[in-house]
């Protein structure tokens, strides 16, 4: 017990620290990029640097598996060079049991990027686009799911639109039983528009069976509502921006995933990218423990023995294989040419079996 808790000390001391130093790195990067994406006069350093600690956590998740490997080849390289996997060995324990620490250490940094880290990183991912879209555009999210149906919101300086409808087809451009809340700049109500179906062509939404209510400007709106059977109402929506309100399903914590997954699916719209996205997420546990026996599997073996620069090469390019193997499956999952389980589980299971062959092989082959 003592070994094994003074591996998982080392390997979670050099894991802070490779972690340490790329937010570091990301930060300094993301800020001058910062000041290239909004107007320093509009918003001063204090900002800036606000906007990148926002945007830390969400370009610092996906590439946590790459700091989980870089760590291990640190730890075990230290190990080897102070001949301290040799003083285990005789000690009686084997490179696996040397691993177990590690690999523990690993699958436990998973469980809790998944179920604390994640929620950070879809809580500030969300803050951190409504502040940038607000300096940059003067705009937020024009899209929303709830329990009632789809609610959309389009602006102009003349006022505001409020649209809801019970469903819509898979890109949100068609509506069906869609109602449309028409206020003025200084936010009172001028009308209300219920129809049957709604389509949003370049520059308008087309309007099929519909009926107007005047709220402003009559004391008996029902007397004076007037039926259309198709109306165009002038809009600045276009498909791109409605696709693109839904945000990536990382900015969704995962703990409401499965909730917006079914509120999504009851709109009309498909969420296989967001069903991808979670399995992969209980997936990241078991990536991990992958990166770590690879990274173990090149780099047990002692420094005496030579060949170090190579093995760690060959750690290297196969962690980096695994990951972009690991983002292929997943694309291929969410385009529907593989299955859902098959894109999230297959890369991490592949890789753990792998690299645990392996060392097998290195220790007793």
């Amino acid at each position: 017990m003592t070994l094994f808790l003074y591996f998982a000390r080392r390997f979670l001391k050099t894991f802070v620290i490779v972690f340490g130093i790329f937010a570091g790195i990301v930060i300094m990067i993301d800020v001058v990029e910062q000041f290239s994406k909004i107007n320093s006069e509009t918003a001063g350093f204090a900002k800036v640097v606000q906007l990148s600690l926002l945007h830390l956590p969400s370009q610092m998740y996906p590439i946590f598996p790459l700091i989980i490997m870089l760590a291990t080849l640190a730890l075990f390289l230290g190990l080897a060079r102070s001949s301290e996997l040799v003083v285990t060995r005789a000690a009686g324990w084997s490179g696996m049991k040397a691993l177990a620490a590690p690999v523990v250490v690993a699958f436990g940094l998973g469980v809790l990027a998944v179920t604390v880290l994640n929620p950070i990183v879809a809580a500030t991912s969300k803050q951190y686009e409504a502040t940038i879209n607000r300096y940059t555009s003067g705009k937020e999210s024009v899209l929303s799911i709830s329990q009632e149906g789809l609610w959309l919101r389009q602006g102009s300086p003349e006022g505001q639109t409020v649209i809801r409808a019970s469903g819509s087809n898979l890109d949100g451009t068609k509506l069906v039983d869609v109602t449309f809340l028409n206020f003025t700049a200084n936010g009172t109500p001028l009308s209300r528009i219920g129809a049957e179906s709604a389509e949003l062509i370049p520059g308008a939404w087309l309007v099929v069976n519909a009926k107007k209510w005047p709220l402003l400007s009559s004391a008996n709106p029902e007397r004076d509502a007037r039926h259309f059977d198709v109306l165009k109402l002038p809009s600045d929506l276009t498909r791109e921006e409605i696709r693109d309100s839904f945000g990536t399903p990382s900015s969704i914590a995962i703990w409401d995933l499965p909730t917006f997954i079914s509120r999504l699916e009851r709109a009309g719209f498909s969420a296989r990218q967001h069903r991808v996205w979670f399995q992969t997420e209980l997936a990241l546990p078991l990536l991990l423990v992958a990166m770590v026996l690879v990274g173990a599997g090149f780099t047990m073996r002692h420094t005496r023995f030579g060949g170090t620069g190579p093995m760690i090469l060959g750690a290297l390019l196969m962690g980096f294989s695994l990951f972009f193997i690991r983002n292929f499956a997943q694309v291929l999952g969410e385009n529907g040419q593989l299955p859902v389980y098959l894109a999230a589980w297959s890369p991490p299971i592949a890789a753990t079996l792998l690299a645990l062959a392996l060392i097998l092989h290195m220790e007793d082959g």
